[in-house]
């Protein structure tokens, strides 16, 4: 199993299917909501580039002889209109992994919007962590043994089930198939706290 693959969570199945015209519908129905299509586009944008990682990754593995796997020297940050990419990488072949990413999304590859090194992950993790831990505290005799033993527990089943969860968190609610998005640019810049980094530009385009 690849580490695509962990994140296709069986065991409570697809709620629905992608489609094209899914955003540009809920937009022109809601479209008087301020932010709406920020919104939107702020989630394809990062199913984009958790997607264009895998790419990535993906060749540089296959370079080496390998079997595709996570890079972990290249990272992202998506705002709305494009994400920053970091790591060593050169623009044409950023570009070029935007556009097949763009590509495998569209063409039914659903699980490379989600990625295990998302920060959506960590924020599931702390907060799946506090409410087990709280849970145990309040609901174990106060003695402290039980509470050792209840911290453990707590600690342990929110180590199993955080991953599943983030993934869940991911695919329906932080990121969405970037059928809108049309590549604009890719340019060597600075990100908000001064790190050198890749920016992939984009912008959005209305499907009927």
């Amino acid at each position: 199993m690849t580490q695509t693959d962990n994140f296709n969570l069986p065991f409570l199945g697809d709620w629905f299917t992608p489609y094209a015209t899914q955003d540009s519908s809920l937009l022109g129905q809601l479209n008087f909501l301020p932010g709406l299509k920020e919104l939107l586009m702020l989630r394809q944008v990062h199913a984009l580039e958790h997607a264009t990682v895998w790419v990535l990754s993906e060749t540089n593995s296959l370079e080496q002889n390998n079997l595709p796997a996570d890079n972990e020297t290249l990272g992202g940050f998506s705002t709305d209109s494009g994400f920053y990419l970091y790591g060593q990488i050169q623009p044409r072949d950023l570009q070029r992994a935007v556009r097949i990413a763009l590509e495998r999304l569209r063409g039914g590859q659903w699980h490379l919007a989600i990625h295990p090194r998302c920060g959506t992950n960590a924020s599931v993790t702390m907060m799946v962590t506090a409410g087990f831990v709280l849970g145990a505290h309040f609901l174990l005799p106060r003695g402290p043994v039980e509470q050792l033993i209840g911290l453990g527990v707590a600690f342990g089943t929110a180590v199993q089930v955080a991953p599943d969860l983030g993934g869940y968190a991911q695919k329906y609610l932080t990121t969405a198939i970037p059928f809108n998005l049309e590549l604009v640019n890719v340019v060597r810049t600075t990100d908000f706290w001064g790190r050198s980094a890749h920016f992939v530009s984009v912008r959005w385009q209305d499907l009927q």
